[in-house]
């Protein structure tokens, strides 16, 4: 009888040797005349145990990890292929602590399916949200994720419905769909995790999507430096349009809804939907003013829907369960679940699917196990390379758009980046501001000034030079940028200086308190 083994071929197990371990899984299966079905499942996104190997047993799935090639003969002389005890064995997975304690729904099928099988897909709950879809109306479509309280996910927190409706009432003879898969902020990994470990549930949101607002073209614009996600994309785009999931008649509807991905150039401006549009047309990536709203005159001039990967991933169970079903999770305003990011100096790095309401104590102890250094930690930095320093007062914050902005924070796209107590703060917060000027489009003066004269003021505040002059300085030019900038890269750029600055004055040399007024 087959055995079935379960290796990742999530690119953060690749980049730790998954490859490499499932060909020494299925060479020494083939040496020992043992018959098994090796599956390139998605990763369960605990990076620390990666490469993880699961077996298919009758008590259910059984880990095996870190996994490397020298480890494989030895797992077969383990009888690791009925489940047998072995160093390395972690037991079954489902009762990980790690993941019994989150909420995946978006996630619910990342880690336990191969990612490019449509049958997979659809033996676990695919395509249910479409099929629904097909049986309403456009307005009720919208009301479900309008009542669901779905927020974009890629970090300015727009309700999802407002901006479909928006899009629905704007006449119009050709609409657009754009998933924004340029996933740059550091420290985030969770729309790289969907479309390589479940890219059908990427694409049936967006068809979902197509249905609700009348769009019949759609485009992924991903970044370049995801080869894995564009080949798991085209291969479920393939599949989906073979199977009538996509076309110019989806299932029968007499509906058509059609999808490509378009790669992107390595620019972190065109994150931002207006500057993404222009390098979708064709255009060198420069933010737009605005008005016109996208949702009214976006990609070719005409109403588009632009939304983040997990927002349009998080759309199918929606339509599966119904708006309230979703909106059940969640606090205050922040409705559903967030894939929060651990990354930098942490012992457990890698994704957690939860409610809103955790806080961030809670999540780098009870999940992240607090440093890899083991060292006190100092700050976290939330919300990519333009988020705040939060830091160890401010850890008992819950995970919510209000209570963060309360805390002159943002949540963004839930990524978290830790640091212990040997960071700098102050050459980290200087490097936000490199960054703003090596990246900036270059359109508005208060980004692509401002950023380079607040490289040489951070220079002098460093050095202790004039503090009473330039640190006041310094605050003005962060209030330009705040206030003054087209987009949120400028805009955003002061958060991550003055939180530094404001918690951390000691990393500038500034010992009194007067000194950062």
């Amino acid at each position: 009888m087959s055995k079935t083994i379960y290796v990742p071929c999530d690119s953060s197990a690749v980049s730790l040797g998954a490859d490499r371990v499932a060909k020494a899984i299925q060479a020494e299966a083939e040496k020992r005349g043992i018959d098994i079905q090796l599956i390139r499942n998605g990763s369960r996104g605990m990076f620390w145990l990666e490469p993880l190997v699961e077996v298919a047993t009758d008590k259910g799935r059984i880990a095996y990890g870190p996994v490397q090639t020298a480890d494989v003969a030895s797992l077969f002389d383990a009888d690791f292929t009925n489940g047998g005890d072995h160093a390395l064995s972690l037991g079954l997975t489902e009762e990980f602590d790690y993941l019994k304690k989150q909420q995946r729904l978006t996630f619910a099928r990342i880690g336990i399916t191969d990612p490019v099988s449509l049958d997979d897909y659809l033996a676990n709950d695919g395509y249910r949200g479409l099929d629904n879809a097909l049986a309403m109306s456009p307005a009720d479509v919208v009301k479900h994720v309008t009542d669901s309280g779905l927020r974009g996910r890629g970090g300015a927190a727009f309700p999802t419905g407002i901006k479909w409706n928006t899009v629905l009432n704007t006449p119009s003879e050709q609409k657009y769909i754009i998933c924004n898969a340029d996933e740059g902020d550091s420290g985030t990994f969770s729309d790289r995790m969907v479309m390589e470990g479940d890219p059908f549930v990427l694409i049936e949101g967006m068809t979902i999507a197509g249905l609700a607002v009348g769009a019949t073209q759609a485009y992924i614009y991903l970044r370049v430096e995801y080869p894995h996600a564009l080949v798991a994309l085209n291969a479920a785009i393939d599949k989906a349009t073979a199977a009538g999931y996509l076309g110019d008649n989806i299932l029968g509807s007499g509906k058509a809804f059609h999808l490509e991905v378009r790669l992107g150039a390595g620019a972190y401006i065109c994150g931002e939907e207006t500057s993404l549009m222009e390098s979708l047309e064709g255009k060198r990536g420069l933010v737009r003013f605005k008005p016109p709203l996208p949702a009214i005159s976006g990609l070719f001039g005409k109403p588009t829907v632009v939304n983040n990967v997990i927002s349009l991933a998080s759309v199918p169970i929606i339509l599966d369960k119904g708006g309230e079903y979703y909106r059940d999770f969640g606090m205050g305003r922040s409705r559903g679940t967030l894939p929060i990011q651990l990354a930098g100096n942490i012992k457990h790095g890698g994704l957690v699917e939860l409610a809103f309401g955790l806080t961030l104590r809670e999540l780098l102890y009870d999940f992240g196990g607090g440093s890899a250094t083991g060292r006190p930690i100092k700050a976290v930095q939330v919300g990519g390379p333009l988020g705040a320093y939060l830091p160890e007062s401010q850890f008992d914050t819950p995970l919510d758009y209000e209570a963060f902005a309360a805390n002159w924070t943002v949540l963004g796209h839930g990524g978290v980046v830790v640091f212990d107590d040997t960071a700098d703060l102050a050459a980290m917060a200087r490097y936000s501001m490199e960054f703003c000027a090596l990246e900036s489009c270059g359109k508005c003066t208060p980004c692509r000034i401002g950023s380079t004269r607040g490289m040489e003021l951070m220079d002098d505040i460093i050095e202790g030079r004039d503090l009473d002059k330039n640190v006041p300085l310094l605050r003005s030019l962060c209030d330009t940028l705040l206030n003054g900038s087209l987009c949120a890269l400028g805009g955003m750029t002061p958060y991550p200086v003055l939180s530094a600055l404001n918690h951390f004055p000691q990393d500038f040399g500034i010992d009194h308190q007067a000194d950062i007024a």
